[in-house]
């Protein structure tokens, strides 16, 4: 693997370019009257009812009057490993939450997930410290999220109950599709975390810390992936037992593999890409053989909305959603998708080629990302446009801010950007237009280092 920055190979095996498949298969069944007919699938069903079953999800009555019933239905997947492997067949039992009303059937709905900053905050700490990061997988996460309101569900294809067809379930935890479901899962795991005597972040709601004396334990929430870390063997093993007490568990190991990203860790640092993300990307856009370039966008492109001729909306939003998840681990493609995705409402031949430019720029690029590596030297400096910020003993951060005046043809609205920096590496960056006309570049340059200082402020709280 090579550095972002420096170019250098990663100490890490080479990988075999073997399989690039996708990690959702496209051969999946759609309905029941389809899946049935394997066993592979009728055994991960029977597994999704023994689970619901299991952790007393449900209960079977009739329904009261004047009450409504939400429908359910099956949803099948195969999911792959980090090498493209087959990992399992799975089949989820899924509410139709569409039908629910706001006000009568739920009223909070969301789920905080970690932001990508705070995950990658995570992993520089951790490299520069030593320190391993773990990951854990709750099955069947929003089956532990108890209800508040009553809801009645039919019993699922399959598995209706001779004798008793008219009955319904009444359920007494969460469903996967229901609209409070992630809420009521969040509430649940976090209860769990405060009688384990964790602190909840002020900063970032989906961060855990426990401190035990001088020991440290870090644990960040993704919905129902979690990564953990700390200085200490015993207090991460601890906490892992006390996890698979309390839920049912799918222990990772090592970090590897985290949403669609690859994670390498060894005693000089951790490496992150999305080397495998990216063979898909060129592989579904029919790029794969094509000519590598030496930069994602000619140095000053300048775009319109009213360049050359229509193209087809969807494909280019679908290739632009794509770019922009590979942001995640590449800042070096932040400006050019951040530049095109302001034209997706209406896109124009120049902004297709530009996106397509992105994907030659990828051929050439793929083992890119971002490598945190281990140091005693702790200090971080704090910079804008080449001047410094903050206090000299205060050397907690490494800021580079920019802005491009007047750039947008259209609306003649300046672009900001900045990258934090930390461990040798990125952990955050940004480029953005911003929201008001300035009148001069001064002006343009007070607003980016505004945008800059105030989420120094965040990220300086998370630390």
């Amino acid at each position: 693997m090579r550095d972002y920055e420096s170019g250098n190979r990663f100490p890490e095996e080479e990988e075999s370019d073997e399989s690039l498949a996708f990690h959702i298969s496209n051969d999946d069944p759609i309905h029941f009257d389809e899946a049935v007919k394997e066993k592979k699938w009728q055994e991960a069903m029977k597994l999704e009812i023994e689970a619901i079953k299991r952790n007393q999800t449900w209960e079977l009555v009739s329904l009261p009057h004047q009450a409504r019933k939400t429908g359910v239905k099956w949803v099948f997947k195969t999911k792959f490993n980090e090498e493209g492997k087959v990992d399992k067949c799975k089949a989820r039992l899924v509410a139709k939450g569409y039908s629910q009303k706001a006000g009568i059937d739920y009223n909070e709905v969301y789920a905080l997930v970690a932001r990508w900053d705070t995950i990658r905050i995570l992993l520089a700490l951790a490299a520069q410290r030593g320190w391993c990061i773990f990951q854990l997988d709750v099955k069947s996460a929003f089956l532990y999220g108890e209800l508040k309101k009553e809801v009645y569900v039919d019993q699922p294809e399959g598995f209706v109950i001779r004798g008793q067809e008219n009955k319904v379930y009444r359920l007494k935890k969460a469903l996967y599709g229901l609209k409070q479901a992630p809420r009521v899962w969040f509430s649940r795991i976090e209860s769990y975390f405060k009688k384990e005597g964790f602190e909840k972040s002020n900063y970032d709601h989906t961060l855990f810390l426990k401190k035990n004396g001088d020991k440290l334990l870090l644990v960040s929430l993704y919905v129902d992936d979690l990564i953990y870390t700390g200085d200490d063997e015993h207090m991460c093993t601890n906490f892992k037992s006390s996890m698979q007490k309390e839920f049912e568990m799918t222990d990772l190991g090592k970090m590897k593999f985290f949403l669609g990203v690859e994670v390498y860790q060894n005693k000089e640092g951790i490496h992150l890409c999305q080397k495998k993300y990216a063979k898909k990307v060129l592989e579904r856009f029919n790029i794969w053989n094509c000519n590598a370039v030496k930069n994602p966008i000619v140095p000053g492109t300048v775009l319109s909305k009213l360049c050359s001729k229509n193209v087809d909306a969807t494909p280019c939003k679908q290739l632009i959603g794509c770019l922009m998840y590979l942001t995640v681990t590449r800042p070096d493609l932040m400006f050019v998708v951040c530049l095109i995705s302001r034209y997706m409402a209406d896109p124009k031949e120049e902004h297709m080629m530009i996106a397509k430019r992105v994907l030659r720029y990828l051929q050439g690029t793929l083992d890119f990302g971002v490598y945190y590596k281990r140091s005693t030297d702790a200090n971080l400096l704090g910079y804008t446009d080449s001047h410094y910020i903050g206090d000299e003993n205060d050397r907690s951060l490494l800021r580079y801010t920019d802005s491009d005046y007047a750039q947008d043809v259209d609306d003649r609205k300046s672009t900001s950007g900045y990258v934090f920096l930390l461990s040798g590496a990125a952990i955050c960056w940004s480029s953005r237009k911003q929201r008001i006309v300035t009148l001069s570049s001064t002006e343009a340059e007070y607003v980016a280092a505004t945008a800059c200082a105030c989420h120094g402020v965040w990220l300086r709280g998370i630390l």
